[in-house]
Parts: C-alpha cells; structure tokens; sequence
C-alpha cells in the first residue's frame, strides 16, 4: 500500500493511493483510521484489515479517488515520536570523505519539528547559515514498539519507507562540532510524498537513489552501498532506546552531497530538490532564503 497523508479542510487525514489517484482510509472500511497515527495505534490487525479493505476497493480508487497532484500532501507521518539518523552509512560517502568507516551505526537526531512534506519549501536565514546541503536518505518508518530485537526479526517491526532529504547547515553542523542543530533547522527534515508499506519492497537493501537539484543529478547510488543494513540498524537502535510507532529511523545518504563536491555546491535561493528512490517515489522540496522575520 502507500499511504498517504493529507491537508484536507483544516485537517489531517490518512489516505490510501493507488495509480495516481487516492481515497480517504475512512471511507474504505468500516471504522477507517482517519490519521496516519490513529493507524499506528490500532497495530497489525488495523494495519492488515486496511489491507484488506484496499485490496477490494483498489478499482474504486484508481478510477473515483482524488488526483494525487490535485492534494496538498503532508510529510506521511507528519510529526515522528523521534526522526533517528544514521551518518556515514555509505561505503561511498565515507569514501568521498577520505574516512574510515564506521564500526558501529553513528547515530545522531534531528528534531520532529523540521519534518515537511512533498512540496513544501525549505527555508534557511542565510544571516544563520550559508551552508546549506543536501542528503537523499531512505527512510524506515516503525510500525510496531520495538525494544532488545535481533537482526533477523528487526523488518517484521516496519510499518513501510519513504523518501527524505537529510538537509544539512553544514557551517553550523561542522562549527558547533555535533550535528543536531545544523540538522533541526525548521523544514530542515521532507519526508515524503507516501510511505509505501514494507511487504511491497521485499528487499529494500536493493533500492537506486538519487538527489537531483535545479535538474543536474548530483546523487546516485544504491542502497546495496550501506556498511549497516537497515536490520542492523533497527536492531542497533533498539538495543540503546525504545522505538515506538510512527518514529522515522534515516539510514544514510551516498556520496555527491555538496559540501564534498569540488566545488562545493550548496543549495541556493530558487533551487529545487528532487530525491528519488526505486519502489518508493518522487519527493520534490523547492529552496528559498527567508530572513528571520519575513
């Protein structure tokens, strides 16, 4: 399935998409979630009689549902319990860095609220920063409480994976020398455009991805690329914290990012960012300056 959420008349709802159009989940079955958190709550019998629901409604969808461009969407789960993140997580991207890799998943937050969505604008104060880059991640989206779970049980506890861009201040971010405040600017986390529900990517280890900015692709690699695989990576983080519904775990970006391009190429007034993952989709997130204040 991929899920969606939605700004519909001064509220959020849960939707479901299928081809190009979607449908509310409320109108799908009987007692429908109507959020994406409200579908959280109710676990893997919600989740599976959705599924269901989808399954029987799928033609009613594809041909009644609202055009998808015709949406205003939100970020798929609009604001994470926690948005977990994993640094140098790309044999290339260590590589482009000139460092060794890790021995263990480097894990870093940044905070729920710099969480937009498919569409939405990423801002910056260039009084505050001058750095701004960007970093196409795949992200995990936890469907179930985990806590002390192994590796080869660590996927069952994933409700699905999205798109996100990792935007970075890399002044702030090198200057402060920890990394949450140049990661947790506002708009600083797209997510998006859905989540699409981890038994429709059997194998998310096996996934291209790209960043794209202003139409010059700067970004392409495969997820093939991780040092820590995504199960290594719920079960590292779940030996340290809780992970509970609806927290975004972001798995690393490859190379091309563009603090490490020569030249540098970071983000400017007016550009557009495109991250693209196979299976998953398209998000899109235009740039602007915005002075504090304006």
């Amino acid at each position: 399935m991929r899920l969606i959420s939605v700004h519909d008349q001064q509220e959020e709802r849960l939707g479901v998409a299928v081809g190009e159009r979607a449908l509310p989940a409320i109108t799908l079955m009987r007692r429908g979630p109507k959020t994406m958190a409200a579908l959280l709550a109710g676990g893997d019998e919600l989740l599976g009689a959705l599924r269901e629901a989808v399954g029987r409604e799928s033609d009613r969808i594809r041909t009644s549902g609202a055009p998808l461009d015709a949406l205003t969407l939100l970020a798929p789960v609009p604001r994470p319990g926690k948005v977990v993140a994993i640094g140098l997580n790309y044999h290339a991207h260590a590589a482009e860095q000139k460092v060794e890799p890790p021995k263990a998943p480097l894990i870093f937050a940044k905070f729920p609220s710099a969480v937009i969505g498919h569409g939405e604008t990423i801002t910056w104060d260039p009084a505050l920063t001058s750095q701004v880059d960007y970093e196409a991640e795949l992200a995990v989206v936890i469907g179930r409480r985990a806590r002390n779970v192994t590796e080869a049980e660590a996927l069952e506890y994933v409700l699905g994976y999205t798109c996100a861009n990792d935007v970075s201040a890399r002044d702030l971010q090198f200057g402060d020398r920890q990394w949450v405040r140049g990661k947790s600017l506002d708009t600083f986390g797209p997510l998006g455009p859905w989540v699409v529900t981890s038994d429709e990517i059997p194998d998310p280890q096996r996934l291209a991805i790209s960043a794209t900015v202003s139409g010059e692709r700067l970004q392409e690699g495969t997820t093939a690329d991780m040092i820590f695989s995504l199960a290594e990576i719920v079960a590292h983080c779940a030996r340290a914290f809780t992970l509970e519904p609806g927290d975004v775990i972001l798995t690393g970006t490859p190379a091309g990012v563009g603090v490490w391009r020569d030249p540098q190429r970071f983000l400017r007034d007016g550009d557009e960012v495109v991250i693209e993952i196979e299976g998953i989709g398209r998000l899109a997130n235009p740039c602007r300056e915005a002075p504090a204040g304006a």
